[in-house]
């Protein structure tokens, strides 16, 4: 019986359609894409003994793929990306911009570009880590010294 559930034994729009003519599945139970199907079937069924057409795939890269994965060989994905915030931009964003910047100024060859980038990246990082810790620390002193003006002396808690 399980053999009748491969692919070899129809489609998946003939097996839905199977279940829906019996019963088997309620139609509202019936999948999003079933009708859609059923007004635009394709051309070519799409069964497992179809043989594969032998098409010629073209390579797409973009340029900033090649520099994305260099950023990424070096990197080894240790920086951390915060998908809601959609204002900053990530490092490998940066290394890219700050790649391009260099490259259009023609003055360095290839690999010194790339070396030179990173470098310019991890001091752009230090720097802004810099200026975050130190804003951290103002806002602890801050919270410091608001709370200092309330000192409370434990032998008065318990006085009667």
């Amino acid at each position: 019986m399980a053999q009748s559930r491969l692919e070899k034994i129809g489609t998946i729009f003939t097996r839905v359609t199977g279940l829906l003519k019996s019963g088997a599945m309620k139609p509202e139970d019936k999948p999003l894409w079933y009708e859609v199907y059923a007004a635009f079937p394709p051309n070519l069924e799409p069964k497992f003994d179809r043989p594969i057409p032998n098409i010629k795939l073209k390579k797409i890269f973009y340029e900033e793929d090649v520099i994305r994965s260099h950023y990424h060989k070096i990197n080894k994905g240790r920086d951390t990306i915060n998908l809601k915030d959609l204002k900053s931009r990530t490092q490998c964003q940066q290394y890219i911009d700050i790649y391009n910047n260099l490259k259009s100024q023609g003055a360095l060859d290839e690999e010194k570009i790339r070396e030179v980038a990173y470098e310019m990246l991890q001091d752009k990082i230090k720097v802004e880590t810099e200026s975050n810790d130190n804003v951290i620390e103002n806002v602890a002193h801050a919270d410091l010294n608001k709370n200092s003006t309330h000192v409370v002396n434990v032998k008065d808690l318990f006085k009667e």
